[in-house]
């Protein structure tokens, strides 16, 4: 590494010579992050896993279920892999391909950048491009087209890096093993990783958790996906389409394993690029938004530990992929990101500082959430478990149909009846993001760590949007 420029005083570091580039995937480095962390805070630094050859931390993982293939002889020569990709992991596996000889199909949704799109096709690969906005069961969803192409294809491999647990194997033994060795032992507070397969997470968190470290393993989802709200209730919500790539998903992915996760946070798109935007300007670091996305949650939790501690915020890819997205000041302007003083303001705004919550235990019969919907004039209640997370929500109307159709009694554990929650929402949210919840949900959660802070209703976006329109 070049520490001077002064001929007689500059140092090298022994690049290594190797036999292909598959050889020359991790080892990526820790880089301190000194503009953007607020003062006070605990030490923060990017794990940059954009300086993976492919551009991204999928190339561990993709090389390694493609070793694992041919070993078992699922994948044998002149094969094709076959895979459904945000871009990163399909450019991994393109790279990988291309070494071994393979013939690579790739699917993608729609709203993938083209340089994804264009680098896949520069490896040789085949791209199908499928719409974003579907059901995760609809066959025109990237993943069902995915295992359609593999099943009609002879010879062909399918990756499936969603559920194979190659995906958590291959973080736990490359990922992992990298980062405890590089923090001295797991010499670290806390690490926080995005959540797109979960395989990432999931296989830092069990090296991490099998070496006996006490780091905190912090997974990071966006608005709109699933995993937040699977972590915190154990259900599935209806997701809805969010801008940011590379991160969170519309299905229960099984390479994610919430148990050696201890802890969840929510990021929405403006915070992913707009801290993306900053680590190329201030830092120096050509990011992608989701590392954007973990940055700003690694930045939050390095504030709430205070100094002495130290975060990694785990980088997946690199900046070049969206050079026409959030790097664009035309797109981010078309978006609305570039201006958010004009926005509607903060989830927090919509509820009362320090108001307690009525909620009712999952094995409380009916009758007492009548009472709580009538002692507290509200047309909603949420049903918490035993550890006061919330599992559903009972709306009076769920009451009135289920006593006139004699389906239920008012002895009836609250659990038989209540819905799934449909959006769960932190305090720091921006209010914008209840319209994609409101489009299949009457309230909104707002939860923040293990506490529930408020539920937001339509009638309270409706006097939200009247208070400020009487300002304006």
């Amino acid at each position: 590494m070049q520490t001077a420029t002064n001929p007689d005083t500059a140092q090298t570091r022994t690049a290594p010579i190797v036999d292909n580039i598959l050889e020359a995937i991790g080892n990526t480095p820790l880089v301190k992050l000194n503009k953007i962390v607020e003062p006070g805070s605990a030490t923060v630094y990017a794990k940059c896993e954009f300086m993976n050859p492919a551009g991204s931390i999928k190339d561990r993982m993709a090389s390694y279920i493609i070793n694992r293939a041919e070993e078992e002889g699922l994948l044998k020569p002149g094969g094709t892999i076959v895979e459904n990709t945000s871009g990163n992991t399909g450019m991994g596996a393109a790279m990988t391909a291309a070494v071994k000889g393979y013939k690579a199909v790739f699917t993608m949704p729609d709203k993938m950048s083209q340089e994804k799109i264009d680098g896949l096709r520069a490896f040789g690969a085949t791209v199908i491009i499928t719409p974003t906005d579907v059901p995760g069961d609809s066959p025109d969803h990237y993943v069902n087209v995915a295992k359609r192409v593999a099943e009609e294809t002879p010879n062909s491999f399918y990756m499936d890096q969603y559920h194979s647990q190659w995906n958590i194997e291959a973080h736990e033994v490359l990922t992992g093993k990298e980062l405890y060795e590089q923090t001295d032992g797991g010499k670290v507070d806390a690490i926080v990783v995005g959540t797109g397969t979960g395989g990432t997470v999931s296989g830092i968190g069990r090296y991490f958790k099998k070496m006996g470290a006490k780091t905190q393993i912090i997974g990071v989802d966006p608005l709109g996906s699933v995993h937040y709200h699977f972590f915190k209730t154990g259900t599935l919500p209806t997701p809805y389409v969010y801008k940011v790539e590379g991160l969170g998903e519309d299905i229960k992915c099984e390479a994610f394993d919430p148990s050696v996760v201890d802890e969840m946070y929510q990021v929405n798109d403006y915070e992913c690029f707009t801290t993306a935007r900053r680590l190329t300007r201030e830092e120096g670091l050509f990011a992608g938004g989701s590392s954007g996305g973990m940055v700003h949650i690694a930045c939050q939790v390095a504030k709430e530990m205070g100094p002495g501690k130290t975060v990694i915020a785990i980088c997946p890819d690199s900046g070049t992929r969206y050079v026409t997205k959030y790097l664009s000041d035309e797109w981010m302007k078309m978006h609305g990101f570039l201006e958010p003083e004009k926005g509607l303001g903060l989830i927090e705004d919509l509820i009362a500082p320090g108001a307690s919550v009525v909620t009712i235990p999952e094995n409380a019969p009916v009758s007492e959430a009548v009472h709580a919907l009538r002692e507290n004039g509200i047309s909603q209640v949420p049903v918490v478990n035993s550890d006061g997370k919330p599992i559903g929500i009972i709306h009076e109307v769920d009451v009135l149909r289920g006593l006139h159709g004699n389906s239920i009694a008012m002895n009836t554990p609250a659990k038989d009846i209540m819905n799934p929650i449909g959006g769960l929402l932190h305090p720091k949210a921006r209010v914008e993001e209840l319209y994609g919840i409101f489009e299949t949900d009457h309230v909104a959660i707002v939860i923040d760590g293990a506490d529930i802070k408020g539920v937001v209703s339509k009638i309270d976006l409706i006097e939200h949007l009247g208070k400020i329109n009487s300002k304006s």
